[in-house]
Formats: C-alpha cells, structure tokens, sequence
C-alpha cells in the first residue's frame, strides 16, 4: 500500500483527510453531495433510537414499550395489528436480533452500534494480485451469489463515518476505530417486499424490514469472510460506524430524495443498505443520475402523506430540525423526534414515504422502466399527475395480503 492509500487522520480546510483533497469536491459534485463549512461528523449517540435511552426530549417509557413490542408484543383489533402480523414481524427480526444480542455481555451490539464480529481471522496467505477491476467483479458476482441485489464499490469517507460510538451501558460515548488502512467501500443493497411495503403503516409491513435486516446480517458475514480467507480486512456493518446513504449514491446505487431515502432504478427506495471496508484492492464506481433530485423538487407526495409532518416540504437546507440531523450537508432533512414519536404510537416502523413514492414501483415490468425514465426529463409533471390521477401509493389492505397468502397455499 503506497502512502496515498492510507487512511489519514489529519484535516485540511475542514475536512477529515482520509484521502487526497483534490477529490473530495469532484466527488461530491458527481453524487450531487453538497457539503458546507459548517460540517461536523454525526455522533451515534444522537441518532433518534439512541437519544431514546438517554435524552429527556424523548419519552423513555414509551421509547421502551415500542422496543419491547419486538419481544412481548400488544396485538389489537386494527387490520395489520393483530397477533399474527406481530408474530410475523418478530420472526423477521430474529437473525438481525440474534447478531445484535450475541455481544451484550461485552457491551457490544452488532449491526447497530458495533460492527459484525468476524468468526474466523484473516488468512495469512494472500492469493497472486489480480487487477482491481477484475477483484470489483468477482467482489460482485460473490455479494450477489450471497443474496445481495445492488452492489457497488466507492472509496472510504471519513465524514460519514460516526465521530463516536453511542454506549448503551453507561449511556456515553466511546471511540469509532477502524482497523487501519480500510480504504475501500463495498455497499450492498438489499431489496424489501413491495407486497409488504405497500400494507405500510402496519406492523405486517414492518416484516419488509425485519427481513432484510437478518438477511443482510448472514449475508454481510458471508461476504466479508470471503475476503478475510483471501487475506485483506473486511469490516462488517449495517447501521453501525457509518451513515449508508452517502456511501450508497457515492457507489453509484441511487440518488438522495426527499424522503430521506437512497432511491435506486432498480427498486425504488424499497432498499436496505450495508458496508463492508476492506482494504482489498477494488476499482471504484460512479454516481449515477437519474432525475430523482429534479423530481422530488416538484413532488411533496411523501410529506404530504407522512402523518406526524415530519418530512420538509420546501427546499434542502444544510440545517436540521434537532440534534438527530447532520450539520453541514444540504439536503432534505426530516424530523426524527416527530418521526419516532409516530412509530411509538403504531408500535412499529411507519414507511408510508417508501410507500407513497413514486418511485415505489415493479421496475422489472417495461411499461413502469417507461414510467420511470419519462420521470427523469421535462415530463416529470406531467408523471406526477399521472401518479397521482392513476392511485398509485394507494396502501394495501394488510388483510388481503394474508388473504394472498392463504391462496397461495391451496
């Protein structure tokens, strides 16, 4: 490794230096990333789930009956809220679960505070050096041949990774070390049932969620072993040590959107993303455009559909509503204290922005690849009307999903 790839520690006009300077702008332009002096890197500590264990704004008891809904939940009569919706979310839930809580004794918790713990070391012995566009290939086919549906490849970032680590024990922080020399990026993206997604709000739709979670647990473990036994480093996370979006338009996988979401053309925002660094040696991908900034500019329909009025409806701004925003990116930034608030209430996860999105669509079928592009150019109004006229987002009876699934095994 020359020293242009090692990680550095050292800032230079406000920047956290962990590559050349010269390719933080360009970069940035290219993913339509939009950083300002006024950047600090977020702490773990004050996102949303965090602040509940330790932050007065937030009602703990509450907070606390949401969480404990995942293990000792309070069916109701409402449709999507019965025993059976909550039983199948649970059960979406348990791998993820079973990751996270495997480290408790040692105040560890993987996939959410802490990276996934490797089972196995790194071999000592490295194969003969490939190019590193052949390595991003097999890197691919192997992320795919593990059950990842998007793959892309960026450098490591030291602005979006968390400045420290949220203690859950004693309530603090304590330090967000990577291993040295993680100078490269692999974001996985994993696609959620649109079946599901479009019952959302209910707790049957929260199953799109819990899913993929434990799946991308199993499968980020399977990826990331792969490339300890060629001999490199390969640092595991899902919602731990770093934010995903940025990492995620930066590899070329999707565009930022209103609704807080990395909005892909293959899926829409119905994606969960995770990370692997690893100082494997890959070639990078692009940020791809497709319309969606100019899109959302004209398209309020998650913000006029989200309950709590969490989601802005007017321009990106580099200021957020409360300590659970990011300081210095301009962007659309919505209001988690509202946001969670609502979740509380539902004892689950809401996701009508992911289901009312236009975007929110079967791209595999031609006429909605179709749709879908047209959104991209001057015709964008014209497809929002048409969106709106023709009811897509419409949400779904969570009854009739389990009516599908009763004919389904006939």
């Amino acid at each position: 490794m020359n020293d242009s790839q090692k990680p550095r520690n050292l800032t230079v006009d406000g920047w956290p230096a962990n590559r050349p300077t010269s390719s933080v702008s360009e970069s940035d332009r290219a993913a339509g990333i939009e950083v300002t002096g006024n950047f600090s890197r977020f702490s773990q500590r004050n996102d949303m789930f965090n602040r509940s264990r330790w932050d007065d704004v937030v009602d703990g008891s509450k907070a606390k009956s949401f969480f404990r809904s995942h293990t000792r939940p309070k069916p109701r009569r409402g449709d999507g809220f019965q025993q059976r919706d909550f039983a199948l979310r649970n059960a979406s839930w348990v791998v993820a679960d079973t990751y996270a809580n495997r480290g408790m004794k040692e105040g560890r918790r993987e996939g959410f505070l802490d990276p996934l713990e490797p089972f196995f070391p790194v071999a000592e012995m490295r194969p003969e050096a490939v190019a590193p566009e052949v390595m991003s290939r097999q890197i691919k086919r192997i992320a795919k041949l593990f059950g990842a549906d998007l793959v892309g490849i960026c450098e490591y970032d030291e602005r979006w990774s968390y400045a420290d680590r949220f203690d859950f024990q004693n309530k603090g922080t304590r330090p967000n070390e990577l291993p040295p020399g993680l100078v490269h990026c692999i974001v996985l993206g994993y696609q959620m049932d649109k079946t599901l997604v479009d019952a959302y709000p209910s707790a049957l739709a929260s199953t799109a969620a819990g899913k993929e979670y434990s799946h991308e647990a199993g499968s980020l473990m399977q990826i990331s072993q792969y490339i300890r036994n060629l001999g490199f480093e390969a640092l595991a996370n899902m919602n731990d040590t770093a934010l995903a979006i940025p990492y995620a338009v930066k590899a070329g996988l999707g565009e930022y959107g209103r609704n807080q979401m990395a909005i892909t053309e293959e899926f829409g925002p119905r994606v969960r993303f995770s990370k692997i660094f690893t100082d494997l040696p890959l070639a990078h991908d692009a940020p791809k455009r497709f319309g969606v900034t100019e899109f959302c500019e004209i398209c309020r329909r998650c913000a006029e559909s989200c309950p709590p009025q969490a989601i802005p409806t007017g321009p990106p701004s580099e200021h957020g509503p409360n300590r659970s925003a990011i300081s210095g990116v301009v962007k659309w930034t919505a209001d988690c204290e509202k946001c969670f608030d609502y979740w509380v209430k539902l004892s689950s996860d809401c996701g009508i922005c992911m289901r009312v999105c236009p975007y929110n669509k079967d791209f595999s079928r031609p006429i909605f690849r179709l749709y879908r592009r047209l959104m991209g150019t001057r015709l964008r109004g014209l497809m929002l009307r048409l969106d709106k006229a023709l009811g897509f987002g419409a949400r779904r009876k969570p009854k009739d999903w389990w009516d599908d699934a009763e004919a389904a095994g006939e």
